[in-house]
């Protein structure tokens, strides 16, 4: 829940537990594996990803090498998991996209590698906190565990854990100095913005 400036590269596989609130008052804590990026190459990725109901493949939008790498991660856990009944639920993150004057992989290749595949598909930063402020990690993580469950969430349920975003309108006062038309001096204007 918050992010840090020293590094530390995941070696072979932490562990988190998350908890949340399915509507109906349903407690659900959820078992997080964050398997580090040499596991590709290491001979433990079967065991940390058979069995699991999602699997979140995250890349850097800087680093065109760990997207070029993602497919063979989806390879990886196809074969880890072809023998399970319940295929695992796939999404694409792309991190670090308060980077975007350093991005090296172009958002339609992350949107079409998301669609060819039927992944949902998100854009977040660890270190500003875009996209990933509880309310959307909460809605996220509801979203999924309902799907696991077979349970279907209503858009009022959904919307229950949308942010409210409020947006300060401030009206500047035209300096005495500078022209303005009659059009500008006129009444006084206000607008709504709505994002969903």
């Amino acid at each position: 829940d918050e992010f840090t400036r020293q590094y530390f590269p995941t070696a072979g596989v932490d562990f988190f537990l998350k908890k949340t609130l399915l509507p109906g008052g349903r407690n659900i804590t959820l078992q997080i594996w964050d398997i580090g990026g040499q596991a590709l190459s290491g001979n433990m990725l079967d065991k940390y990803v058979f069995g699991a109901n999602v699997v979140m493949l995250t890349y850097e939008i800087t680093n065109i090498t760990s997207f070029t790498n993602l497919e063979k991660w989806l390879q990886a856990i196809y074969k880890a998991t072809e023998m399970q009944e319940q295929k695992p639920s796939v999404a694409l993150v792309a991190n670090k996209c308060d980077l975007e004057h350093q991005r090296g992989v172009r958002l339609d290749k992350h949107q079409k590698f998301a669609q060819e595949r039927g992944f949902s598909a998100y854009l977040v930063s660890a270190r500003t906190g875009e996209n990933v402020r509880e309310e959307i990690v909460a809605l996220s993580f509801q979203k999924v565990v309902a799907e696991v469950l077979g349970l279907k969430l209503t858009r009022a349920e959904q919307e229950e854990q949308q942010p409210v975003m409020k947006a300060e309108i401030v009206h500047k006062e035209a300096a005495e100095d500078s022209p303005a038309s009659s059009s500008q001096l006129g009444a006084s204007k206000s607008s709504v913005c709505v994002m969903q």
